[in-house]
């Protein structure tokens, strides 16, 4: 679980999502995370995802995270917008 923060870009390898980005809204333990990109899955309704279908990379979405740290509401435009921005939507 070292490594993993709110906001961290994130491509799942394995399932139905297989090859798409997602940011980071939530960890659940050791094992899960919930992502959500605000286009197939919702910030209302984040995936909850096993870490080793996940690929984490080093990029971090810094808005998302700092609405995270300071308690703002996050909207799925939020999470389209930063992974537009990194040409990843």
């Amino acid at each position: 679980m070292e490594g993993i923060a709110l906001g961290q870009i994130v491509h799942s390898r394995a399932g139905r999502d297989k090859g798409r980005y997602f940011i980071v809204v939530g960890i659940v333990d050791e094992n899960y995370v919930l992502i959500a990109d605000g286009d197939l899955r919702k910030i209302e309704r984040p995936k909850k995802k096993k870490i080793k279908h996940l690929v984490f990379h080093d990029w971090i979405a810094k808005d998302i995270q700092e609405a995270f740290q300071l308690n703002k509401k996050i909207k799925d435009s939020d999470l389209r917008k930063a992974l537009q921005s990194m040409g990843l939507l």
